[in-house]
């Protein structure tokens, strides 16, 4: 039997909104990637979709409307949500509260505990956080000016180490932004490689299938809810698609596990600049997706695909 991959591809702050094109930039982008995959309105609120209760699986692929709101009121945050995917913990309710958004004393406390990057590592696996740090993080973090957000946590919790410039520059690392033109552009790092799109895609793609267990964080889409035009955000949206027709040409789908999913929404309810409620999409691609699809409710239950597929349940 093939080893088995599983990558958890993440965007910050992106949701299923409305179908109003003056407010969800979902509606105004061109998206033939995704759309492919899944079909038109992929990208709406359930209760939008008369045809639909939070489910679309086509040959390729499962998109399951996923709780964000873990059974408490409020705006969803960053810290507790991507804790609550990292653990399969309501952690939300655990804490008492959406927090972000990076971890307080409390969310870091059960993320150190145990997380899929610690259960992978305890089962003798391999691991990776894809996505790369430049060394003024790395300076902010030692001086105590900067604290880490709950995915680097849950890695380096695992003894894992973060890729560097030097990861980068490899080919081992795949930017946040995806082409690494921002490293050139405001950080100074003019030897990093200059990526197409569609390039990034791929190679994460095959960074993932280097690994039993991949996560590639992309945060720029959060920044692109909070800040800036509907417009901006209709390229923002354009662009995750370009970087994931790349990732889905390059994926080993009879075989390996590809789960796209966000924290909390944002991005598709563009007439103010808050946290939405909304559910957001987990998109599965692989083997199983549409039997896995029945195992989510909340951001909770994503924890569970990940021990199933990579047979973790014994950690």
């Amino acid at each position: 039997m093939a080893k088995r991959h599983l990558l958890i591809f993440f965007l910050d702050g992106v949701g299923l909104g409305d179908p109003d094109p003056e407010t969800n930039p979902f509606l105004k982008a061109k998206l033939p990637g995704l759309d492919r995959l899944l079909g038109k309105n992929w990208f709406l609120r359930p209760v939008v979709l008369a045809d639909q209760v939070g489910l679309i699986t086509t040959q390729w692929a499962s998109l399951v409307a996923t709780d964000a709101n873990m059974d408490l009121p409020g705006r969803p945050q960053s810290a507790t949500g991507q804790a609550t995917i990292l653990t399969g913990l309501n952690v939300p309710k655990l804490v008492g509260e959406h927090y972000g958004p990076k971890p307080n004393q409390a969310v870091a406390s059960i993320i150190r505990q145990n997380n899929l990057f610690q259960e992978v590592v305890t089962a003798g696996k391999t691991a990776i956080l894809i996505t790369p740090y430049p060394q003024g993080y790395f300076d902010a973090i030692d001086s105590g000016r900067r604290l880490f957000s709950s995915v680097p946590l849950a890695a380096t919790s695992a003894g894992l180490p973060l890729m560097t410039a030097d990861d980068l520059r490899a080919g081992r690392a795949v930017s946040p932004g995806f082409t690494g033109q921002g490293w050139h552009d405001f950080l100074g790092y003019e030897d990093v490689p200059i990526l197409s799109l569609e390039d990034a895609g791929r190679q994460i793609a095959a960074i993932a299938q280097s690994y039993d267990f991949s996560f590639f964080e992309h945060w720029p889409s959060d920044r692109s809810g909070h800040r800036g035009p509907i417009d901006q955000a209709v390229s923002h949206l354009e662009m995750i698609d370009q970087v994931l027709v790349g990732l889905f040409d390059y994926w080993d789908e009879e075989n390996d596990l590809l789960i796209i999913t966000s924290d909390h929404g944002n991005i598709e309810e563009k007439n103010h600049r808050l946290h939405s409620r909304n559910p957001v999409p987990t998109i599965l691609v692989g083997p199983g997706h549409s039997t896995y699809s029945a195992w989510i409710s909340d951001l909770a239950d994503i924890a569970g695909i990940v021990r199933d597929f990579l047979e973790l349940e014994n950690v």
